[in-house]
């Protein structure tokens, strides 16, 4: 291929990737989905909300997590700390049990991780560390009341290398409990996974997430501390969490974008559900028109841009979204050889400032292209260090360009927007 029309190709596939993209995903009605999404892919999955009650982090021999699926309805709380007290739980009690949540800030700190076992400097919440054995024994039990008013007591006994845990089932017509089930979720099983799912109904393992490295949002219900006179108060809502390998930014803003120089955070509730308000006179949901959110993925290094455009609310559970991959917009480029290359700002006016560190003494040059393939601008650089150079581009009409560095044989191609 001839290199004017190898630039028009890969300046055509640049802009093809950064146009926007709507998304329309659906929950279902009364929210019965939870819908995953991954950008690069741009596809979705989706699993029944109801199919699992509680989660077992699968990743790590020594960390632990144990989350319920209080988008259900399902609350947990902690009845006793002691395993002695297992035959004599009543629910008559649930007054004085304590209500324990799932983090919406940290996928790895669940509800069970919040109970009072907090004995210093091996207490797992719901457990301690055993020296002797390398297992964390359990010694809290806890209560799980559904929306129905079903009740299961429920003692996690050990973590080595998964999970072994007990729970019966109030039977409310004789007020008397099932007879014991022992069950262990190994952390072998579904090694593409972050989390293992049991579901108490069916006595089962189920699969409620997709491999860990095709998503990076997903669309649920979960518990979180809600605006109340003043205050807050613990409160279910629809909305987002992204991935524990995804961090996240908003910002309002309206037009072009810019991934650079926005305050990324890793809680996995920062998109949330507060990108929406519900409109009492008209029994309508809106969505902010001005918040935007950037989504990077940190092992892959792409962002994704994105703006909500519609939310039906339980009615259907429709919802939509604009999403546009600005990863070329990100400001620096490492190169496997130790260079690297940035340039700000972006959109730029008259001038930008070029930031390069060059370690090989080879030829370093800069060149901006028009979207046709024709080179407009081109700058040789100084080589062997860390260099800042202004570029003046004050003669260049406002548009869309390529931007192309090259130190050696290493090359990388950004987008440039001039207003």
């Amino acid at each position: 291929m001839k290199p004017k029309l190898f630039l028009v190709a890969l300046l055509t596939s640049i802009f093809n990737i950064n146009a926007q993209t709507q998304v329309d995903l659906s929950m279902g009605a009364g929210y019965e989905n939870e819908v995953f999404y991954d950008f690069s892919s741009n596809n979705s999955q989706t699993f029944t909300a109801s199919d699992w009650e509680i989660a077992f982090l699968r990743t790590s021999a020594t960390n632990m997590a144990i989350r319920i699926n209080d988008g259900i309805g399902i609350q947990v709380f902690e009845a006793s700390n002691s395993e002695n007290d297992w035959e004599t739980i009543d629910v008559a009690n649930e007054a004085n049990w304590t209500p324990l949540y799932n983090s919406d800030q940290d996928w790895f700190v669940g509800a069970f991780d919040n109970a009072s076992e907090t004995s210093s400097p091996f207490g797992y919440g719901w457990g301690v560390y055993d020296m002797a054995s390398h297992t964390v024994q359990g010694t809290i039990i806890f209560v799980l009341k559904y929306d129905e008013n079903t009740y299961r007591k429920l003692f996690i006994e050990e973590y080595l290398g998964g999970y072994t845990f007990k729970y019966a089932t109030w039977d409310n017509s004789t007020s008397t409990w099932s007879e014991d089930t022992t069950e262990t979720v190994s952390n072998s099983n579904n090694p593409d996974r972050i989390f293992n799912y049991y579901n108490f109904t069916t006595g089962s393992e189920v699969i409620a997430e997709p491999a860990s490295t095709d998503w990076d949002l997903k669309f649920t219900q979960f518990t979180t501390d809600y605006p109340y006179n003043g205050g807050t108060m613990k409160y279910v809502v629809t909305g987002v969490l992204n991935h524990p390998n995804t961090i996240i930014a908003k910002s309002v803003e309206s037009g072009n974008g810019n991934p650079n120089n926005q305050n990324y955070l890793s809680e996995i509730n920062t998109i949330g559900y507060d990108w929406k308000e519900y409109d009492y006179q008209a029994s309508t949901y809106n969505v902010d028109d001005e918040k935007y959110y950037y989504v990077k993925d940190t092992i892959n290094n792409e962002v994704f841009r994105l703006h909500f455009t519609s939310f039906e609310g339980s009615s259907t559970g429709n919802l939509s979204f604009n999403a546009e991959d600005v990863t070329s917009q990100l400001s620096t480029t490492n190169f496997d050889n130790g260079d690297s290359f940035g340039f700000y700002p972006n959109p730029a006016q008259d001038q930008i400032e070029i930031l390069y560190k060059n370690q090989t003494s080879a030829n370093v040059n800069v060149a901006i292209y028009t979207i046709t393939g024709q080179k407009v601008l081109e700058k040789r650089l100084q080589n062997n260090g860390f260099y800042t150079e202004k570029l003046d581009v004050s003669q260049l009409s406002q548009g869309n360009y390529l931007i192309r560095f090259q130190s050696g044989n290493q090359i990388t191609t950004k987008k440039l927007i001039l207003n």
